[in-house]
């Protein structure tokens, strides 16, 4: 059974230990080291995992380390934690603009690492990862973190680390995309006379029910848009906007913007 050390406890930390719990992991495989003995508590009482403001005896016997700290102190931490980290452990990293080679340099050569780019909607179980390994991270870890992040929704391993930067684009930030065409869906439905409670309500059973679809059902996306917009149809009328609008180009160079900023973020951490 493995141990599994979280540095930091945070929303992300949280989230993720709380999906563990749900799907088979045992409370006394989990410790969290976290500065302020309140946070520590507060896990304590909603987990029942071990918690310590001591992030040396946390990681003390882990098998794997996720690094749950804010990209700006992860240095800092990680070299601090370096000879307390048992050298067979694998270390996982959740920080945005951390490059494996900024913690190689931090643990050495020899270290077992994982990069993976979660998304917020882990926090209700709904999330997506991507994951990167060094070539040191063998097929039992791999299949150890899989479990750790299909706990709380989907993980996908991406072939090289330049890939991290397009999960960051697409699931990464992709949220956020979705809440801003929701929040224009209900100002635009309260324009059109609805409720604000209606409009909101209807937009957001909209967008899950679209998603379930999108999920569940044999189409692509394209075909499913297809089988919605009838000629001569509402849906049709909408859509014919967007594409005189030319959605496709802002989306795409609303990505490549996240998608560059990503890749800036991480020469600013490794300068």
């Amino acid at each position: 059974m493995s141990k599994i050390a979280f540095i930091g406890g945070g929303n992300m930390a949280s989230s993720i230990i709380g999906g563990m719990l749900a799907n088979g992991f045992q409370p006394e495989q989990i410790c969290v080291g976290n500065r302020g003995t309140e946070k520590c508590q507060r896990l304590q009482q909603a987990y029942g995992i071990a918690a310590t403001s001591d992030n040396h005896a946390a990681v003390a016997g882990a098998d794997i380390v996720v690094m749950a700290v804010k990209p700006q102190v992860m240095g800092a931490v990680v070299k601090d934690l370096a000879s307390s980290i048992n050298p067979g452990a694998v270390v996982v990293s959740v920080a945005a603009g951390i490059q494996l080679c900024n913690f190689q340099d931090w643990l050495g050569a020899s270290r077992a690492i994982v990069r993976v780019m979660p998304n917020t909607p882990s926090m209700v179980r709904c999330g997506a990862a991507g994951l990167f390994a060094n070539a040191l991270v063998s097929n039992e870890q791999k299949v150890s973190i899989e479990s750790i992040f299909n706990a709380v929704g989907i993980s996908c391993w991406v072939d090289n680390e330049a890939q991290i930067d397009a999960v960051t684009a697409v699931s990464g930030s992709g949220p956020a995309y979705f809440f801003l065409f929701m929040e224009t869906m209900q100002r635009v439905g309260q324009e059109l006379g609805l409720s604000e409670q209606v409009a909101r309500e209807l937009t957001i059973q909209t967008a899950l029910g679209a998603a379930e679809m999108a999920s569940n059902s044999e189409h692509n996306t394209e075909e499913l848009r297809l089988q919605v917009s009838s000629p001569g149809g509402t849906t049709r009328a909408a859509i014919a906007q967007f594409e005189a609008l030319d959605i496709e180009e802002t989306i795409r160079q609303a990505m490549r913007a996240a998608h560059n900023r990503a890749g800036e973020m991480a020469q600013e951490f490794s300068n």
